[in-house]
């Protein structure tokens, strides 16, 4: 053994070889490398018959296993990764055992419990032998090359030989497919019912409980009433809610306006260790063909070692157009679809509550099909968890707008993103207060994610929802700097329908909350709970209110204009409305100024000027919300993200 430390040639005198020919001195080094490699990767030398059949180079066969020690991989897998054929390895692997390669799995002839399933997809133990009845009545035992030791496979044989004849060998995704064919009723059901049987309080299956629907019928009875009645007074009364839910969201945003704000700085990032925690990241698509090679591409520039990286492409079972899209593509073994069964209620939340069993990661990350995340994304948002304490449950990252220039709707919907994710959602979080989350972006740990019931399938606007879930259940939530970019709408058409269901969802989830008030104040602290209300119920309002505020002005404007003075009640009314219009925009602006960038404030002017347009527009859309949650609650109206890249 004396002579692994052999280098050709040492010891010899310049210009000389010993004798020795310059290409056995070659020979002689490759032998030593290879002996070398195998003593520190033992590996190498159970799979040396496999490696053979597959005619895998040394050197290849070394650096596959150098990397599988490092990231804490598979060795299969590696090969895998490499270039070989799934089917392939598994043939080689039979052949080397003397076992049979399985045949066609049929899902119900798998003798499995659901638990054990669960772990089967979740690639946790995806090595443990499954039970399957074969067509004679005997039981055989599968098997797959996932993290197989092929030494003890061998030992075990040469005890029993009659082993040999009742394993099977499958290549994972094979097993993977029948166990989730297998499991899918069981995950369907979980993914739709699971909340509302665990915590029936908290779901939105049910959006108006029995005392709320009194209120709400009551209000709407009174309003024509009151008009008819004394069209004054009850005007009166609709300014003076107004007014209250307006100054509310005001005194909100001057609050964040006033605030020193720390200085923007990039956090120092240092790449993962290779035995870092794994990461989930899961990407819901509906209709999403166009969107497929920019997501890949995206995907693929995010830092994180590959071995403790999966990512799953949630899709529609019926989605045919963008499941092509995705096989079109040679997806890398970190990455795998996801098909999701037809149902009810069909929404982005549903999709990833039934894809979310399918992954073993430590944390669990959501992106959508536009999006296109900062590569160190990941690792920021572990450095956050590692420092954040066990209580810190998710981090969101920043959304910037990619195509502010493309329009109107486009530049306004920046605006407000910059307002939202530099300004307000960092203030909340300094401050630990409850914080709605984005719908993308949101890095979760997966232990306080599962403990709150993971996300509502009735929820249309699942982020906000899940925010106040884990702020009642004591987790933290924080904000970090590496930023996500996606497009805006730019046509109005597009816009409305996305805006509407954020209001619908916001409406949802201050209904959801709000079932038990005094409970809801106790879970938060009241700090929280006042937030919430300016957060969900006071920009609803005002959203609601303010065409009523525009309208009364325009009218008394117009009289005072024409016939001069108009009373003390409407001289009180018009000065109402006046301050009411003015600090909102005022906060808004100020709000969104304040965050934005030197070379960003640039045609500001035009911001200014779109601002009582776009309040309008939000307006139509917040109408239009109550109208969907009186019908159509659960209805997910789909963003055309093909039409909004097109602007990027």
């Amino acid at each position: 053994m004396g002579s692994f430390g052999f280098r050709g040639g040492e010891g010899f005198p310049r210009g000389t070889s010993g004798g020795v020919p310059p290409e056995r001195i070659d020979t002689q080094e490759q032998d030593y490398g290879i002996l070398l490699a195998e003593v520190f990767f033992p590996e190498l030398v159970e799979w040396r018959g496999v490696l053979a059949r597959l005619d895998v180079p040394p050197q290849e066969a070394f650096e596959i296993a150098a990397r599988s020690h490092v990231e804490g991989g598979d060795f299969a897998t590696g090969l895998v990764g490499f270039g070989v054929h799934p089917d392939r390895l598994v043939k080689a692997i039979a052949a080397d055992l003397g076992i049979a390669v399985a045949g066609p799995i049929e899902p119900d002839r798998l003798v499995v419990d659901q638990q054990h399933a669960l772990a089967l997809l979740r690639r946790r133990g995806g090595h443990v032998p499954v039970k399957f009845l074969e067509r004679g009545g005997e039981v055989s035992f599968l098997i797959t090359p996932e993290r197989i030791q092929l030494g003890l496979v061998r030992r075990h044989i040469g005890a029993s030989p009659a082993l040999a004849a009742r394993l099977r060998l499958v290549p994972a995704a094979v097993l993977r497919a029948a166990v989730l064919h297998r499991s899918q009723p069981f995950l369907l059901r979980r993914a739709v019912s699971g909340l509302f049987e665990r915590f029936p309080q908290m779901s939105a299956r049910i959006v108006v409980h029995a005392w709320q629907g009194i209120v709400v019928g009551f209000a709407i009875a009174a309003v024509p009433v009151g008009f008819l009645l004394a069209p004054l007074a009850m005007l009166a009364v609709l300014h003076g809610l107004a007014t209250f839910f307006f100054l509310a969201c005001v005194a909100l945003r001057f609050a964040v306006v006033a605030s020193p704000r720390p200085p923007a700085m990039r956090p120092r990032l240092s790449l993962p260790p290779p035995d870092a925690p794994r990461f989930s990241v899961l990407v819901a698509l509906y209709r999403e063909a166009a969107m497929v090679p920019h997501l890949l591409a995206a995907l693929d520039r995010l830092v994180w070692p590959r071995e403790r990286l999966e990512i799953r492409l949630v899709c529609e079972a019926d989605d045919a157009a963008t499941l092509a899209a995705i096989r079109a593509h040679p997806l890398p073994p970190h990455m795998e679809i996801v098909e999701v069964p037809p149902g009810e209620p069909r929404t982005k939340p549903k999709a990833l509550a039934y894809a979310l069993p399918m992954t073993g990661g430590e944390f669990v990350t959501l992106y959508d099909a536009e999006d296109r995340p900062d590569p160190m994304q990941l690792v920021e948002a572990w450095q956050r968890f590692r420092t954040g304490g066990p209580d810190l449950g998710v981090v969101q990252a920043p959304l910037e707008i990619s195509n502010s220039e493309a329009g109107v709707i486009a530049r306004m919907f920046a605006f407000e993103y910059a307002g939202l994710f530099r300004g307000l959602l960092p203030w909340l979080s300094r401050r630990k207060l409850v914080l709605p989350l984005g719908g993308t972006s949101n890095h979760f740990r997966r232990s306080a994610l599962e403990e709150v019931g993971g996300w509502d399938p009735f929820n249309v606007t699942e982020d906000a929802d899940l925010g106040v879930r884990l702020a009642r259940f004591g987790y933290r939530a924080e904000t970090i700097a590496c930023p996500t970019r996606e497009p805006a709408p730019r046509r109005l058409g597009v816009w409305l329908p996305q805006r509407t269901r954020w209001f619908k969802g916001w409406a949802q989830t201050w209904l959801v909350h709000m079932r038990a008030p005094r409970r809801l104040a106790a879970d938060l602290g009241w700090p929280s709970f006042l937030v919430a209300q300016v957060l969900f119920a006071g920009m609803l309002a005002s959203v609601l209110l303010h065409p009523l505020l525009l309208l009364t002005f325009v009218l008394l404007a117009a009289e005072l204009l024409s016939h001069g003075p108009i009373g003390a009640a409407r001289s009180l009314l018009l000065l109402v409305d006046i301050v009411n219009i003015a600090c909102g925009y005022l906060s808004f602006l100020l709000l969104g100024w304040q965050t934005l960038a030197r070379r960003e404030r640039k045609g500001f002017w035009k911001v200014v000027l779109a601002t009582p347009l776009y309040w309008a527009m939000m307006s139509v859309a917040g109408w239009r919300a109550v109208w969907q949650l009186w019908r159509q609650p659960h209805k997910w109206e789909k963003t055309p993200h093909d039409d909004v890249a097109a602007g990027s």
